[in-house]
């Protein structure tokens, strides 16, 4: 996936480029800090959202799906909600479903 966003002309920054996985808050916290959109297949994400409350720029949550199956969801997520993804909003797809919810503050 990152090496296909890089391609897209996106900056990307993969969290294991970092050493050892640090936990969902500290990644969390470093999306926030580079002011990026949080790409993951993990749930606990959206936790830290929409229960602690916790700051993020965008969430976009995947299924557990090999490389070239997320990369076409992303395909016709750039082509359909690219507005969406800059408005920092949590976008969960499931199968042809994409639900775009917003945090309550």
């Amino acid at each position: 996936m990152a090496v296909w966003l890089r391609e897209q002309g996106h900056d990307v920054v993969e969290t294991k480029e970092r050493g050892a996985d640090p936990g969902d808050r500290v990644i969390l916290e470093w999306a926030v800090a580079e002011q990026r959109v949080l790409i993951t297949m993990d749930k606990d994400f959206g936790e830290l959202v929409f229960s602690r409350g916790s700051a993020h720029c965008g969430i976009v949550r995947l299924p557990d799906l090999p490389a070239e199956g997320r990369i076409e969801l992303m395909q016709k997520l750039f082509k359909n909600h690219s507005n969406e993804l800059e408005e920092q909003l949590v976008i969960t797809i499931r199968g042809e479903r994409i639900r775009i919810s917003r945090p309550l503050i």
